[in-house]
C-alpha cells in the first residue's frame, strides 16, 4: 500500500500531538535542545513558519488559532487540523507550490518533504524539553538521514541546522540523525 502525504503527516503529527498534549503546563518554559528556545518555542516554530511558506508559495491560508504564548496546545491543535485538512483535500494533489529555492513542486509533496520532516525532527526536541518519550521511528529516521546526507553542504549553508555532532559509527539511526542536524542526543 502506498502511503500518501496525508497518511505520513497524520502519523508523524499524531506523535507530535501526543507530546504537545503530554506536556505538563509548568514545562512549557523548560529549555529545549535548540539554542535559545524553550519548549513552547518548538511549537511556535512549527505554527509560525509554515503558514507563511504556504501562503507565499501556493496562496493557501491555514486557520489561525490562539497564540502559542496563550495556549500552545490549542495553537498546535488548530494548526495541525488545518494542515491535515489541506492534505486530506483531493484538490491539493493538483496544486503546485512555487518557491525560488526549490522551484515548482506538487503541494502535497512540498508539505511532506519540508513540513512533515520538520515536525518529525522537532518531536524529539519537544520530548527532550518536557521529559517525555524521545523515541522516533527508526525507519523514518533512516529515510530522512539517507535523503539529507548528500545535501550536507546545502543544509549547513541554509542556517537551518547546527554544526554536525560527532557520534560513534555504531550509534543507532536516531542518534545519527539527531547528530547530523546538530543536536546532542
Amino acid at each position: 500500500m502506498v502511503r500518501t502525504a496525508a497518511d505520513e503527516y497524520r502519523t508523524v503529527a499524531g506523535v507530535f500531538t501526543d507530546r504537545v498534549r503530554g506536556t505538563d503546563p509548568e514545562a512549557w518554559d523548560n529549555p529545549a535542545p535548540c539554542e535559545g528556545w524553550v519548549a513552547r518555542d518548538v511549537v511556535r516554530h512549527l505554527v509560525e513558519w509554515f503558514p507563511a511558506f504556504l501562503q507565499a508559495g501556493a496562496g493557501v491560508e491555514l486557520p489561525k488559532g490562539p497564540s502559542v504564548d496563550d495556549d500552545p496546545v490549542a495553537a498546535w491543535a488548530t494548526h495541525h487540523d488545518g494542515v491535515q485538512a489541506l492534505l486530506d483535500d483531493p484538490a491539493t494533489a493538483h496544486k503546485l507550490l512555487s518557491n525560488p529555492h526549490i522551484g515548482e513542486i506538487p503541494l502535497d509533496q512540498a508539505v511532506d518533504r519540508f513540513y512533515t520532516a520538520d515536525v518529525f525532527m522537532h518531536t524529539w526536541d519537544l520530548a527532550r524539553a518536557t521529559g517525555q518519550d524521545e523515541h522516533l521511528d527508526p525507519v523514518k529516521c533512516a529515510q530522512l538521514l539517507d535523503g539529507m546526507l548528500p545535501l550536507d553542504d546545502v543544509l549547513r549553508a541554509s542556517g537551518q541546522y547546527g554544526p554536525r555532532v560527532e557520534v560513534p559509527k555504531s550509534a543507532d539511526v536516531q542518534t545519527r540523525l539527531l547528530a547530523f542536524i546538530g543536536r546532542k542526543p
